[in-house]
């Protein structure tokens, strides 16, 4: 077997890493000096092309703040189903809604999510991982589908963040949250410095 293909030169690895490059929007990494490198994922592209409208970043509805940092550990608030349209989406599982329309609920509190990093951040490609989050749902004593209410987020940060929004979380029950929403969701992600 040729040598020079098996250990190609510096100037060779250089045009590879050119010509990878001007074409990474369609490919997944970039070799750079015989290393591999990730590029970038444009998150609010992939959104647009996923049909999805951020609505405008929430504001807090009390005493504390959006975002906090820590290193490159940012604990997000907690968020509430606020649509585009600024109407609150409010009600208990289980009484005033199903499970789909819980589930929507959710989705709803993942763009505010993503809306509230995205405000802190500047740029939702710094997101590195979502690690942890809390999920909390206002429903009756008989609704048993807690967890299957938060796949609503889930499955939102799957869908955007692809590998890096998988996390770790947990599924509540509560009789009833703030301002009558039947979600309400935080957590914790990890960022690019």
């Amino acid at each position: 077997s040729d040598p020079c293909l098996l250990c190609p030169s510096q100037s060779t690895m250089r045009a590879i890493a050119t010509l990878l490059h001007n074409n990474s929007r369609s490919i997944p990494s970039i070799l750079s000096r015989g290393r591999v490198m990730k590029a970038s994922i444009h998150i609010e592209k992939k959104l647009e092309e996923l049909g999805y409208v951020l609505p405008p970043p929430p504001k807090s509805q009390a005493n504390y703040v959006q975002c906090n940092q820590i290193g490159n550990i940012v604990y997000v608030a907690g968020q509430l189903p606020m649509p585009p349209d600024g109407k609150l989406v409010t009600g208990v599982v289980g009484k005033d809604m199903n499970l789909e329309e819980a589930q929507n609920a959710a989705q709803i509190v993942g763009l505010n999510f993503i809306s509230t990093l995205k405000n802190y951040l500047g740029d939702l490609d710094r997101v590195k991982k979502v690690i942890k989050v809390n999920g909390f749902v206002a429903s009756t004593g008989d609704f048993y589908e807690q967890h299957l209410v938060i796949n609503g987020f889930s499955n939102l940060m799957g869908e955007v963040f692809g590998p890096k929004g998988r996390h770790a979380r947990s599924a509540v029950a509560h009789h009833c949250l703030p301002l009558n929403v039947p979600v309400e969701i935080e957590g914790i992600v990890e960022i690019e410095e």
